[in-house]
């Protein structure tokens, strides 16, 4: 059974909201409608004949927590009244002492005077059935927590704020009424009655078709920021790429050979910097033949890691490489080189076995390579450089940006079903067909921001967050 389906708003609910283990205090979190009264039992304020019930919100008060026979802790005891708290119901965080015993001590007092242990992502649950937030809010909490990027964290706390959310109200308000006009006619159908101008209906369906595929192309990029943006570090065997990586980790990550064809699987490691996170993927050294089996399929996961990318780092060894070589390169890579949603970058390795400068260096010049040497740990700032300023360029500031995978499945259904009416409205088919589309595309909307759920979709949600949140 779907423990979602048996949530009741009446519970009062208790959890621990800070990370469980000895700290120097941790918070546990009361709500619901018997918050203040238990609260009321156990607090004993500092202040005589000063009790709970009496607090104002959103005030703190400091005092011993204690049952008839025995005192648990000094705490410092927060209350917040609904509707002006984060469930909407009334909430009350005690801040204790981190001992593991006072935590357990005191969840298990509040249990016996009548509250419930709260479920995964149950006080977020409430705050959007109290109205508070929308599923897509909530959902950015969960984001929020998670994040471990400035990029990812400005994301989620925009989402969060209801950037994203509103955008999808508007469209679905335009939607209903538009709904409302073609039904609003089958009424009338016997009269041959048109209340909504066809050439007006075309535009505005046109408009959100437009601004929904904005919506889905931004996924690629939402995803990415969440999750850590793919970097795969290509190029031939012996070229310092898993040198490259352990540079940029600045940690001994891979395995270092003289030997080709060391690197046979894909190795992946994330680091946060100026920001912003990567995921670097240093990968088998390609070239074209081979009798080892198990080097083949590494090279055969290079190429799949390649697709997966958004970033490609193609390294090369510049004391030995020729023209030839170079215009190969530009020549296998064209796709990628020319590719806007791929960042290719050439970067020249070991320049501390050069003597001299190659006479083909201005071939790559041309092709904005970036020198290095790996080894020594030198210009590797560059790199990072370069890749930073790819992400700052998609200039995210507040536009809606798409960074879950179950809002772009509702968007793509969407385009579907609004493409579906378009095509009705040019073919002059009944208003009763293109209304049905129409009302299709508001019920894949309304999945976005829950007011079109099921209780299967709430627990796959809420049961994805901590306990506590």
């Amino acid at each position: 059974m779907n423990p979602y389906t048996t949530v009741s708003k009446n519970d009062t609910i208790c959890a621990l909201s800070t990370p469980p283990g000895i700290g120097a205090i941790a918070v546990i979190r009361l709500s619901g409608p018997k918050a203040v009264s238990i609260s009321n039992l156990l607090f004993h304020s500092r202040k005589k004949n000063y009790f709970v019930e009496q607090f104002e919100t959103h005030t703190a008060h400091f005092g011993n927590l204690a049952t008839d026979n025995e005192v648990i802790d000094e705490v410092v005891l927060s209350v917040f009244r609904k509707p002006h708290s984060y469930t909407g119901d009334d909430i009350v965080e005690i801040s204790c002492h981190g001992s593991e015993y006072v935590q357990q001590r005191i969840l298990e007092v509040l249990i016996d005077y009548g509250a419930r242990m709260a479920r995964e992502g149950e006080f977020t649950l409430r705050a959007f059935l109290n109205g508070r937030m929308d599923l897509s809010q909530a959902e950015a909490v969960a984001d929020l927590i998670s994040s471990h990027s400035k990029v990812a964290h400005d994301l989620a706390l925009m989402q969060m704020r209801g950037g994203f959310s509103q955008k999808i109200k508007d469209m679905r308000t335009q939607l209903l009424d538009l709904a409302s006009l073609l039904e609003l006619e089958l009424d009338f159908s016997e009269e041959d009655v048109e209340f909504a101008d066809r050439n007006k209906l075309k535009a505005l369906i046109a408009g959100i078709i437009s601004e929904m595929n904005a919506l889905a192309s931004s996924f690629s990029l939402g995803n990415v920021i969440k999750k850590g943006i793919p970097v795969a570090i290509i190029g031939k065997p012996n070229v310092g790429k898993s040198t490259l990586l352990n540079a940029l980790l600045n940690e001994e990550r891979a395995i270092v050979s003289d030997i080709p064809g060391t690197t046979r699987d894909t190795i992946e490691d994330m680091i946060t910097t100026r920001g912003v996170t990567f995921r670097f993927i240093d990968t088998a050294g390609l070239r074209s033949h081979t009798t080892d089996t198990i080097e083949t399929i590494g090279i055969s996961r290079t190429y799949d890691k390649i697709k997966e990318a958004s970033a490609i780092l193609y390294l090369f060894d510049i004391s030995t490489i020729t023209a030839e070589e170079i215009e190969e390169l530009r020549e296998e890579f064209r796709d990628h080189i020319d590719d806007p949603e791929k960042h290719f970058l050439l970067i020249g390795n070991k320049t501390d076995l050069m003597m001299e400068n190659p006479p083909h260096i201005t071939a790559l010049f041309d092709l904005e390579t970036i020198f290095i040497s790996a080894k020594r740990k030198e210009n590797i700032n560059l790199i990072v450089d370069r890749l930073v300023s790819t992400v700052k360029a998609a200039n995210i500031g507040d536009r809606a940006i798409v960074s879950n995978a179950r809002h772009y499945d509702s968007i793509m259904s969407t385009l579907h079903s609004l493409e579906d009416a378009a095509t009705g409205l040019e073919e002059n088919i009944p208003s009763d067909l293109v209304a049905t589309d129409i009302r299709s595309a508001l019920h894949h909307l309304g999945e976005i921001t829950g007011e079109v759920t099921t209780e299967d979709i709430l627990g796959n949600i809420f049961g994805k967050f901590c306990i506590g949140k």
